[in-house]
């Protein structure tokens, strides 16, 4: 082991050669500075947390799918009730804010109880967590940050499609 102020990549190859200098009997192998050893050391880890974040997005990209289509399937439930509100002079923003809503109050509901049970399951887990406390601040953000935007993007979508709702059709809608 050696110890440097400058890039340890640049003293690899003079130390293999002051090495082979003192005595050339000894066999150099394996040189590598500290920090590609401790690389190494945590391929797994890495390997494991990049497994665990692939199947995350696969989640929240399964459950955007998810929230579009029980909105969309909802909003075409809706066609006679939304055309009559068009009808009787409703704006389309009142019936995007409308559908919107909607989906952002089950979404509400949703994130207090995941949080809820969030907070329980971490308490059990805090002794396998590795530098993260067990409620950390940032997740306990971002993350329903993050689904209340998936959910406001998924709910828009078929409620800007439901403004475009012809009420002469949506009356005559069976």
């Amino acid at each position: 082991m050696a110890q440097t102020e400058r890039d340890p990549s640049q003293l690899l190859n003079p130390l293999r050669e002051e090495v082979k200098r003192l005595d050339e009997s000894l066999p150099v192998s394996d040189v590598r500075t500290m920090s590609e050893h401790l690389g190494a050391s945590l391929v797994a880890a890495r390997g494991a947390a990049a497994v665990l974040g692939s199947f995350g997005l696969l989640a929240l990209t399964l459950a955007a799918i998810g929230i579009y289509g029980v909105t969309a399937y909802s909003v075409a439930q809706r066609t006679r009730e939304i055309g009559l509100r068009i009808a009787l002079g409703a704006a389309a923003i009142d019936v995007v804010k409308l559908i919107v809503r909607q989906g952002m109050i089950l979404t509400l509901a949703g994130l207090l109880i995941g949080l809820a049970g969030a907070l329980v399951v971490t308490r059990l887990m805090a002794s396998i967590l590795y530098d993260v406390s067990a409620t950390d601040p940032i997740t306990f953000i971002v993350v329903p940050m993050l689904l209340a935007l998936v959910v406001l993007i998924a709910s828009y979508l078929p409620a800007r499609r439901a403004t475009k709702v012809d009420p002469m059709v949506a009356l005559r809608y069976d």
